[in-house]
């Protein structure tokens, strides 16, 4: 069946999000709409403190929302947020995998956490062949590559086969040819059904993957479209040049000035 005629997995309307800190409240989201079809890619883009890791914090129920309605894969955020839970996989700009741990022992823990019971076992040694890491999952994480502890980290989360997947700057430090293979992985879970919310730096990235792409500017998306749409409107030859036109450099008060031991996040 087509996206479009599942409807949308991910749909935001009026979000907002305010930090409090002893320095005073410093809005980050103001009323963010956002709608991200099924089984697609959209591309989050903004400056540094525009808000992009806060909305992923938000749609993931990582943090709570001061405003707004979100849907989650038909689930409502504020009255199921278990619900919700079961259905996405978040992967974080820092990777979340244990060095202590080998690369399946990570990958048993998250089988767990799932309660995939026996299943987990196959679940686990598919992931580990799917994301090339059969030779090395016996190995301490800590003897990884940069670019390995990722598809470990990617692999973590997906265990759980969610259906909507955040993924925030998921390429961030890693080599070209690391990167190019992290897209790929992304292209085949788009393949297979899963809607991907991505926040990325690298606009080639946005360009070369994302069906949709949203520009976050001023707490509020200022143009959704393709990429090929945007550049059209705005006369650009890339989107490095729709983002330079569509974005100012972040406020003082932006996300990223608020210190993280004074942000209100409710869990």
């Amino acid at each position: 069946m087509p996206s479009s005629a599942r409807g949308p997995a991910i749909e935001v309307a009026g979000l907002r999000k305010t930090y409090r800190s002893k320095s005073g409240d410093q809005l980050v989201l103001d009323g963010v709409d956002l709608v991200v079809p099924a089984g697609t890619v959209t591309a989050l883009l903004g400056p540094n403190g525009a808000g992009k890791t806060t909305t992923v914090g938000v749609l993931s129920t990582l943090l709570k929302a001061d405003a707004g309605t979100v849907r989650i894969a038909g689930h409502d955020i504020a009255r199921e947020p278990d619900a919700v839970r079961a259905s996405i996989g978040v992967t974080g700009q820092i990777t979340a995998v244990d060095e202590l741990l080998t690369g399946t022992e990570n990958l048993r823990l998250m089988a767990d956490l799932n309660h995939l019971g026996r299943a987990g076992r196959a679940r686990v040694t598919e992931l580990l062949d799917r994301f090339g890491l059969t030779d090395a999952a016996g190995k301490p994480v800590a003897t990884y590559s940069g670019g390995m502890k990722r598809k470990l980290d990617l692999a973590m989360t997906l265990v759980g086969a969610p259906s909507v997947v955040f993924l925030d700057e998921p390429t961030t430090g890693l080599d070209p040819r690391s990167r190019r293979a992290l897209w790929d992985e992304v292209r085949a879970l788009v393949e297979s059904g899963t809607t991907i919310l991505l926040t990325t730096q690298y606009l080639e990235e946005a360009d070369k993957l994302a069906d949709s792409v949203a520009v976050l500017n001023g707490g509020r998306i200022v143009a959704q479209g393709t990429p090929d749409e945007l550049k059209a409107v705005h006369d650009a030859g890339s989107l490095d040049d729709v983002f330079l036109a569509l974005t100012e450099p972040p406020a003082a008060t932006a996300e990223d000035d608020v210190p993280a031991d004074e942000k209100e996040n409710v869990r």
